[in-house]
């Protein structure tokens, strides 16, 4: 009865041991598995043909936006997500933009507008070079006139 016993329990640990190897081995390539640019540049020419983005795009250049922003800092989280709504906001607004004549890549065009796209967050949430007292937002011209005249500022 020992001896079954015994048995089982190595093959028990050996089973656990080649799971434990195939579970690594999966791992690894999922990590390896991000975003091919041939995959994004193919979902983007079948949006562009329906006129409206995939649901297969949309993960992607949401993959490729998580993937990104990890690069950059920020002083609060919120500030963070702030920048990654901006970011988000200008890749889904100017998908339709991309030129596959001008190129195939469309992994790099998205990561540069995501990226022009948190510069722009970034710079709505903190004051500019020269606005020391975070004043100067924008200048009306047709405000400043009030049709008396023309004015210099």
């Amino acid at each position: 009865m020992f001896n079954i016993i015994l048995k089982l329990i190595v093959k028990f640990t050996t089973l656990c041991k080649n799971m434990c190897f195939l579970l690594t081995i999966y791992k690894k390539k999922l990590y390896k598995l991000y975003l091919n640019n041939k995959d994004l540049y193919c979902e983007i020419i079948v949006s562009k043909s329906q006129g409206k983005l995939t649901k297969e795009a949309e993960l992607m250049l949401e993959l490729l936006a998580k993937k990104t922003i990890k690069k950059m800092r920020y002083r609060t989280n919120e500030d963070r997500l702030d920048c990654y709504q901006s970011g988000l906001l200008d890749m889904f607004q100017n998908w339709y933009n991309f030129n596959e004549e001008k190129s195939v890549n469309a992994f790099a065009y998205f990561t540069e507008i995501f990226k022009r796209g948190l510069a722009k967050g970034y710079n709505e949430l903190y004051k500019k070079k020269g606005d020391f007292e975070h004043r100067i937002k924008m200048i009306s011209i047709e405000g400043s006139n009030d049709g008396k005249g023309l004015h210099s500022i």
